[in-house]
């Protein structure tokens, strides 16, 4: 009796055993097997890379930016346009893997998705390579050359998008690298170690404060709680809770109310105002707004950050102004704006307006799509027209166009530098334009540039809207 008891124990454990095998190469296959097969270091994907030309990737307007060619028996992919595009299409090596879109569609770019297969979209003879997929975008890429431009030296980020439809026009992020594979295995080692983190896409996965752009978060809560009537005696300066708040260069305006605050971008109003509408208000709207939330988008974006658990007096004051331990990223930020300016409903942000096979037959496409209301229409409306009066009267004027009304809000935001070195605020600026009938939004960030954000920031999104709406 002993011996078979012993039988059956090993039995049981050879059994569970079996069993817990059985159960994780299902997880593997249901849970994570896409995640796998798109890892950019899963050698097996090359494979199919060298039966098949990968597939191009274009703009709105079908100019390449990026495509394959063949060279001494080796397939090559070419990035026409060099950096401009590495932290949005990335890059495709057989040394160093894949990023972004060039990952994320990857299946998509060599014809290996389930539709493609079953369907046979693609173009192959007995002799020749098959053919992927193709990707257009909804980058428009002389706005994406211009906001790369504009920011010159200048690390930081310049987002444009359509707000009624989440469209990205431009997604500019500096510093950029050259993704052809010959700068690639040149400079690896140096984008690697390089303390300015070039593979870091500020645009997307870049977190920082937001500074005053915020206070258009706070004006919005304020009108809710009907506090948009109140004025305040400002004197350029306050105190609360022991830490002192002040204006740009502790200038004072008097008794102003919520939109005047708005326009000159009153510390001492907003700080005021973050204390009267109290944790429970300020933590609700920025929830509302997408803190703390995932961003559905074609690639990575980093969560923004309101990470307050029990908010003293100064923590109420910090926030409401965009300061204290609130981070947010700019491509998030445009579409706060994008929510405004689109009567309180932000849209879902996308990249990939289609996905076409070699034979000209359409795939998949994008169709616009919301992601969240953050606010009411008549809510939404008012805020619009309090940034109008940034741009007319207020610390914007730079964003103004001439014959065009322009809604927006410049922000110099402090931050880890600041406190031990002068001139190191970021400055930024978030807008949109025609005020009335929204046709592009657009965020800019200057990291660290000293500047203010009505004199740095503000003129290059002033030009990106212009070009775009000259050329509608």
């Amino acid at each position: 009796m002993k011996e078979n008891k012993k039988i059956i124990r090993v039995l049981i454990v050879i059994c569970s055993l079996f069993l817990v095998l059985i159960g994780y190469l299902t997880y593997i296959q249901v849970f994570k097997s896409k995640e796998l097969a798109q890892n950019s270091y899963n050698r097996r994907q090359y494979q199919a890379d060298d039966n098949t030309v990968r597939g191009r990737i274009l703009d709105r307007d079908g100019k390449v930016l990026a495509y394959s060619e063949e060279k001494d028996n080796e397939q090559k992919r070419i990035y026409p346009y060099g950096s401009l595009y590495s932290h949005v299409i990335g890059y495709n090596s057989k040394v160093y893997g894949r990023s972004l879109l060039e990952a994320a569609y990857n299946n998509y770019l060599l014809g290996l998705d389930e539709y493609t297969k079953v369907f046979k979209l693609f173009k192959s003879t007995d002799t020749e390579k098959k053919e992927g997929n193709n990707l257009c975008l909804t980058i428009d890429h002389e706005l994406q050359q211009l906001g790369r431009e504009l920011l010159e030296e200048r690390n930081g980020a310049v987002i444009a998008m359509n707000p009624k439809t989440g469209e990205i026009l431009a997604l500019v992020s500096k510093p950029d690298f050259d993704t052809n594979a010959e700068s690639l295995t040149e400079n690896w080692k140096a984008l690697v170690e390089s303390q300015q983190a070039p593979f870091l896409p500020r645009a997307t996965q870049g977190l920082y404060t937001p500074g005053s752009t915020y206070k258009i978060v706070t004006s919005a809560v304020a009108i809710e709680n009907g506090l948009d009537g109140l004025k305040f005696n400002d004197k350029g300066v306050i105190t609360i809770d022991g830490k002192e708040i002040s204006n740009s260069k502790g200038k004072a305006y008097g008794e102003i109310d919520l939109k005047k605050a708005l326009a000159v971008s009153s510390n001492v109003m907003f700080a005021q105002l973050g204390v009267k509408l109290g944790q429970d208000k300020l933590a609700d709207m920025a929830k509302r707004v997408g803190f703390g939330s995932d961003i559905p988008f074609d690639i990575p974006v980093s969560k923004s950050l309101f990470p307050y658990q029990k908010m003293e007096q100064n923590d109420m004051a910090a926030a409401a102004i965009g300061q204290g331990k609130i981070l947010v990223s700019p491509l998030h930020m445009a579409m706060i704006a994008s929510g405004i300016a689109n009567n309180g409903m932000i849209m879902k942000p996308f990249l990939v307006r289609s996905i076409v096979s070699p034979t000209g037959k359409e795939i998949k496409g994008t169709k616009p799509d919301e992601f969240k209301r953050i606010m009411e229409s008549d809510v939404a409306s008012r805020v619009s027209m309090m940034m109008r009066e940034v741009v007319v009267s207020g610390t914007g004027k730079k964003a103004a166009i001439k014959g065009i009304n322009v809604a927006g809000k410049t922000g110099t935001a402090e931050n880890e530098l600041t406190a031990q070195k002068k001139n190191k605020e970021h400055a930024w600026f978030v807008g949109f334009a025609p005020a009335e009938n929204p046709q592009i939004v657009v965020a800019v960030i200057l990291e660290y540039s000293g500047s203010s954000g009505g004199s740095a920031a503000a003129p290059i999104a002033q030009k990106v809207m212009a070009k775009y709406l000259k050329g509608k």
